[in-house]
């Protein structure tokens, strides 16, 4: 279980997050959602120690994690998988070499047991076929299919995505959907997903967490997110702005 307690985070003199708790049961797809700049990324970067809490618990199976060193956050990031928005593939690899590399470093594997464990990662994400292709011969949504691939080589049991649909068309944005929806429920991967995509968040989601001044504001199953009278709920999901523009 992935379980933040009270946590605060600052930049200078904006405070971001003011005592934001958030359990994750095994097994479970939360998404957290919000306006630009709410603090959705700037939460889940904690979890795998890209940021450090000014106060709170972040536990991790039952460990707090929150003030680890950076050589003790090593093991961390084996169990925790992160997504990033932008694909970050290397150009000069092919996709092949690209899903392979993590094995190699990890696992300390032949080049041909890691080609192997790489392909079968692909065949997950239903890329084997493109193995031999360059990142940039494939769309933007194939290239984040292949950076899931790559993620799941250490076999985490938790995978954070943050706004893994971002910039797709909507064919691939959906296609990207049934992906994370199928790796909960084949593999019983823990995700946490960042996202402003409202078909995503409803196709896909187990729970939903909207953060809102820098707390949250519902927590709570899609249905509860479609059934709140809570305005700003309300405007989120519509698009529609009322009164004056709050972020």
């Amino acid at each position: 279980m992935i379980d933040f307690k009270d946590i605060w985070k600052s930049f200078a003199d904006k405070t971001v997050l003011r005592g934001v708790s958030l359990r994750v049961n095994d097994g479970e797809t939360v998404f957290i959602v919000g306006s630009s700049g709410a603090g959705k990324s700037v939460l889940v970067k904690h979890l795998v120690g890209l940021l450090k809490p000014d106060k709170g618990e972040i536990l991790l199976e039952g460990r707090d994690i929150a003030h680890l060193t950076e050589e003790q956050f090593y093991e961390v990031r084996k169990k925790v998988g992160y997504v990033f928005q932008h694909s970050t593939l290397f150009d000069s690899m092919t996709v092949l070499e690209n899903v392979a590399l993590p094995i190699r470093k990890h696992f300390r594997v032949s080049v041909a047991e890691a080609r192997d464990r790489a392909r079968a990662k692909l065949e997950l994400v239903q890329l084997q076929s493109y193995a031999s292709r360059f990142p940039a011969e494939l769309s933007l949504g194939m290239q984040k299919r292949v950076a899931i691939a790559r993620t799941l080589t250490l076999e985490p049991p938790y995978v954070i995505y943050d706004e893994p649909t971002t910039g797709l068309d909507p064919v691939a944005a959906r296609r990207v959907d049934r992906l994370m929806r199928s790796l909960a429920d084949t593999i019983g991967v823990t995700s946490l997903v960042v996202s402003h995509d409202l078909v995503s968040i409803f196709k896909v989601a187990d729970r939903i967490a909207m953060l809102y001044k820098g707390q949250f504001l519902l927590d709570g199953k899609p249905d509860d997110f479609r059934r709140s009278d809570h305005p700003v709920v309300q405007q989120y999901i519509s698009g529609n702005p009322v009164g004056p523009m709050e972020t």
